[in-house]
Parts: C-alpha cells; sequence; structure tokens
C-alpha cells in the first residue's frame, strides 16, 4: 500500500515538472521568433540608410566638382561728385553708377584657366545713353611650369599700380588718380599675348605682344585706346615690365612699351612712334603705405611736336595710414602734362585728402576733398561706396 501511494506522488511530480518544461520552452520559441522579426527589421532600416548615404555622397561629390571648377565675381562703384570749377563756372554735381562688373572664371584643370570681366559703365548704354558695356578680359592662362606661365585673349597691360589692381576696395579716393588716368592710360587692355617668368623668388618679368593704341590728329593718349573693338593693327605694340616683391612690404616695378606707329598708318596723319616709360614704388610697414609713380610719353612725329604732345609726363605721391581694420585716411598730390611738349604752362597739379571706412574687407565708403590747380581751376568733394566679391 505504501509503495502504491509513493509511486502516485512521484507519478505526479513528473508530470508537473514536464508540464511546466512544456510551458516555458513555448515561451522560449515566442521570444526567439520576435528576435528573429527585431533583427530583420533592422536589417531592413540599415539597407535603407546605407542607399541614403550613397545617394547623398554621391550629390556631395558632384556638388564639390562644379564648385571648384567655374567661379564667379564682381566688383562695383557708386560715386557723387561735387566740384565747383573756378574757370567757367560750369560745375559737376551729379551721382553715377560709375562701374558694374562682373568676373567669370573657369578651371579647365590645375594648369589652364580662363578669366572673363563684362563691364557696364554708368549705368545704361546704347544710342544716346551715357553709358558703355566692355569687354575688359577673355583669356586663357597656362602654367608650363612653376616659372612660367602664359597668357593669351583680351588681358590688362602690365603697367603701373591701378591698370591691374583696381576694385574699389584696394585704394584710397573716390576717384582713380588721374596720372594714372591720362597719362598710362588706366584702364586699359589690349589682345594678344603675354608671358610672365617668376626668375627667382619675389621677382618676375613679363612680356607681351599686344594691339596697339590708334590715336587721331589730337594725339590724345587716353582717346587712342581702340579696346579690341575692330582694332586697327598695322603696328603692335610690344611690352616689358619687371617687378620686385622679394621684401616683405616693398614693391618696385618698371614697364616699357614701344609702338612703331601710333596712327596706324592712317592718312593724313605722320607716323609717330612712340615709347611710354613707367615706375613706381609701394612701400609697407604696420599700418603705414606710401605709393610713388611716374609715366611718360616720348612720341617722334612732327604733328605731335607742333602740338605739344610729343612729351607728355606726369607722377604723383600717396602717402596713408590704416589705423584699424575699418578706417584709413590718405593724401594724393597730382601733376601731370599732357602737352609737356610746348613751352605754355599746360601743368596740372590736383591734391586729394581724404578717409576710407571698410565696412566689411570688401565694401567701402569713401569721402575726400578735391583741389585742382595749375592750367585748370577747381575745388570740391566726392563720396564714393564701393564693394568686391
Amino acid at each position: 500500500m505504501k509503495k502504491t501511494i509513493i509511486a502516485s506522488v512521484l507519478f505526479s511530480i513528473f508530470a508537473s515538472q514536464a508540464a511546466f518544461a512544456s510551458d516555458e520552452t513555448q515561451e522560449l520559441r515566442k521570444v526567439i521568433e520576435q528576435q528573429q522579426q527585431v533583427l530583420q527589421d533592422l536589417e531592413r532600416r540599415l539597407d535603407e540608410t546605407e542607399k541614403r548615404v550613397e545617394k547623398t555622397a554621391d550629390v556631395v561629390e558632384a556638388t564639390a566638382e562644379s564648385k571648384s571648377a567655374t567661379t564667379l565675381g564682381g566688383y562695383g562703384e557708386l560715386h557723387y561728385n561735387n566740384i565747383s570749377n573756378n574757370q567757367t563756372g560750369k560745375d559737376k554735381k551729379e551721382v553715377d553708377f560709375h562701374r558694374f562688373v562682373l568676373f567669370v572664371g573657369h578651371e579647365f584643370t590645375e594648369s589652364t584657366r580662363f578669366f572673363s570681366e563684362l563691364e557696364v559703365e554708368h549705368s545704361i548704354s546704347g544710342d544716346g545713353k551715357k553709358g558703355e558695356v566692355e569687354l575688359e578680359q577673355a583669356y586663357i592662362e597656362h602654367d608650363f611650369n612653376q616659372m612660367l606661365t602664359g597668357k593669351a585673349g583680351l588681358f590688362l597691360i602690365p603697367v603701373g599700380i591701378i591698370n591691374e589692381t583696381h576694385e574699389p576696395p584696394a585704394f584710397y579716393g573716390v576717384e582713380r588718380n588721374p596720372v594714372e588716368k591720362n597719362i598710362i592710360p588706366a584702364t586699359w587692355w589690349e589682345a594678344g599675348i603675354n608671358l610672365n617668368i617668376k626668375a627667382a623668388p619675389g621677382l618676375a618679368f613679363d612680356g607681351a605682344i599686344t594691339s596697339g593704341l590708334y590715336v587721331d590728329e589730337t594725339y590724345s593718349i587716353r582717346g587712342g585706346r581702340q579696346k579690341v573693338s575692330k582694332a586697327k593693327a598695322e603696328d603692335l605694340a610690344y611690352t616689358a615690365r619687371v617687378k620686385y616683391t622679394a621684401i616683405a612690404g616693398l614693391e618696385l616695378a618698371a614697364t616699357a612699351q614701344y609702338q612703331s606707329d601710333l596712327t596706324q598708318s592712317a592718312g593724313g596723319v605722320d607716323t609717330a612712334s612712340a615709347t611710354l616709360l613707367t615706375a613706381h614704388v609701394i612701400y609697407s610697414i604696420q599700418g603705414f603705405t606710401v605709393k610713388a609713380l611716374y609715366a611718360q610719353w616720348d612720341i617722334d612725329g612732327k604733328e605731335a611736336e607742333n602740338l605739344g604732345r610729343d612729351q607728355q609726363n606726369g607722377w604723383y605721391i600717396e602717402p596713408a595710414y590704416r589705423f584699424n581694420d575699418s578706417f584709413g585716411v590718405f593724401a594724393r598730390y597730382n601733376e601731370y602734362d599732357n602737352e609737356a611738349g610746348n613751352g605754355d604752362d599746360t601743368n596740372i597739379t590736383q591734391t586729394n585728402v581724404g578717409v576710407n571706412y571698410w565696412l566689411h574687407e570688401n565694401v567701402v565708403f569713401k569721402a575726400d576733398y578735391e583741389k585742382v590747380g595749375g592750367a585748370k581751376d577747381s575745388d570740391g568733394f566726392n563720396l564714393g561706396i564701393g564693394y568686391q566679391f
């Protein structure tokens, strides 16, 4: 009887344990199935994320390549002139958006690039309008090696200070200086080829063969710019420059140009060969900068001699002090004479003193007082706004 009871008890225990084990197995299976479903969802999400990352990388790479190849820039300047003419009484009081310029460049490779500059002067152009639309630069530049760079197309002549660097935040005064305007004459561009040689650190040479000036019977140098618009090319111009910048804060440069006939063999005007010589120095130490430039034309022609225009020359000196990133002051004294070959007093002097205020390194507000003497007599003030990007 006791054995039967013991057997019954043992059977009950084993039966209950078996039932418990069966329930536990079912729970484990459910947990495993849930974990497998979670893993499958994670795998699917990871695949989708990888696809999105790959697409984003492709877009970023394509955008970076497009931005590195082509660049856009420009500059502009708005002027207000209030000048009293003490000789004629015809005062100059006007507001003028003098220049609006767009730059477009493209890099074909690390050594070959394109650069262009399109300019609108005096806001509007057309028949009867005072403005012009001009293609000031459009050339291909190529680095043959670290020492030798060439350019071909339409480009600025390597002469003076303002001609190649004339963005408004880069210089003092509302208007560009009259010596480089009337003697050099900036802004001056031609079509042809130019070779730049970096002979040593801080020492470079330029040599250019380009189209030249075409003057009429007045022998006006500034009026002789053809701006590469169906330019007469009977006689080309040859330009050479040396520039030294090996000493920190110092720039020395000199340019010579020769043209065998400024009249381009035009009928009714005597042949007139011409030589231009210019030299300048720029020295900066801390906030102080001084610029000085001299330029002269020697024209070999009987008609030019009769007009006194066989000799044309000018010079200026400009000390300036920049107190900080925002504020600077300057003074500039200019002398020039487009009829220096005659015995008359045709020399013109001009003095400017003023301030520049840079709202940003590429945005500037300008103001200056101007006094013109010698063969002309006027005075007044100028206000301006300029930018570049």
